[in-house]
């Protein structure tokens, strides 16, 4: 079944996003396959947003190991606390880099990227943990913002009731 996203001509970021959601969570509703799930939110994040690179990265033992994305090649392993990626996960909370070139330790999988958020994805339950981290670079400076915080936050939420 073709899953269309109908924005009904939102003009700002936000209004997108608030949008999105319901028809996001539609998406992911029902489905119970990690896999899956991430790469049609991967997916959907680029088609609605064009993000220039979307993806997630899921915690295997002591690393972040690359799993669904858009967009050109990425690195593969991520160690907890290296990087936008592995701080996100070993802090435990979203952050938001306007210039990833200013970020200490940054991990350059694309020379292109300018700036970056990372939103962790916890398991749903009594005692949450980071399951995976939601990776997302802009080729432009200063991209990403709290509107973007706070909505991309809700989308993590929606995928960790789905699948986590």
């Amino acid at each position: 079944m073709e899953h269309q996203f109908i924005l009904s001509g939102a003009s700002t970021k936000e209004e997108r996003y608030r949008e999105f959601l319901p028809q996001f969570k539609s998406l992911v509703s029902d489905v119970d396959d990690e896999i899956a799930v991430l790469a049609n939110a991967a997916a959907a994040l680029r088609e609605v947003f064009g993000f220039f690179w979307i993806g997630f990265y899921r915690v295997k033992g002591d690393c972040l190991i690359l799993g669904p994305f858009q967009g050109s090649v990425a690195c593969y392993r991520i160690k907890k606390g290296k990087g936008v990626c592995g701080t996100a996960w070993e802090q435990g909370h979203t952050i938001v880099v306007p210039d990833v070139d200013k970020f200490p330790g940054h991990i350059a999988c694309s020379s292109l990227s300018r700036s970056e958020i990372v939103v962790p994805v916890f398991s749903s339950g009594k005692e949450p943990v980071v399951k995976c981290v939601l990776d997302i670079d802009s080729e432009q400076y200063a991209t990403f913002d709290d509107v973007d915080k706070c909505y991309l936050e809700k989308i993590a939420d929606i995928l960790s009731q789905s699948i986590y």
